[in-house]
């Protein structure tokens, strides 16, 4: 349990290997997961276990536009707008995806993140997550977490910020 910086190597993902390419910087967190905790979620488990705010620590979620999929990233506090998050991406509307759909992430569920996928999909994030200097988020297995300026995130996805989380 506990932050510390990153170090080459240290945790590698498929998400750490592409910050790491792209030179932009990041903290690792790693804590003990526990299935004790699912019914509150991945990551209300992360921010307890960590210390943060739950509205400091996002999660990754997928939706299907009709002729897309499209990944959404929201404080683990709340829930996605599915409705803003079509808006944002110019689509009509947007439903979450087949859980089995999300294996081409590359990820398991409660690791998903949003860099280091398989396939590039359009990301939107909360623009809450711009009042934060840091944000964590899943670095792509249960228990490793990244610490990321949302910015650098936005820029390393060619993601925007939107309003598409609720509480």
């Amino acid at each position: 349990m506990g932050k510390k910086k990153h170090e080459k190597g240290a945790g590698s993902t498929p998400a750490t290997v592409q910050l790491e390419q792209a030179g932009i910087p990041f903290k690792t967190y790693e804590y003990a997961h526990s299935n004790d905790h699912m019914d509150d979620g991945y990551g209300v488990e992360a921010a307890t276990k960590l210390g943060f705010d739950e509205h400091q620590v996002f999660k990754t979620l997928m939706a299907d536009t009709g002729s897309e999929r499209v990944v959404g990233v929201v404080p683990v506090s709340g829930h996605m707008d599915l409705k803003a998050l079509a808006a944002a991406v110019g689509a009509k509307k947007a439903s979450m995806a087949d859980p089995k759909v999300m294996r081409e992430s590359g990820y398991v569920v409660g690791g998903i993140s949003p860099l280091g996928q398989r396939t590039h999909h359009k990301t939107v994030l909360d623009e809450s997550a711009l009042q934060y200097s840091e944000i964590l988020l899943s670095g792509g297995k249960r228990g490793f977490s990244i610490g990321i300026d949302p910015n650098d995130l936005l820029k390393v996805l060619d993601g925007v910020a939107a309003p598409i989380g609720t509480r």
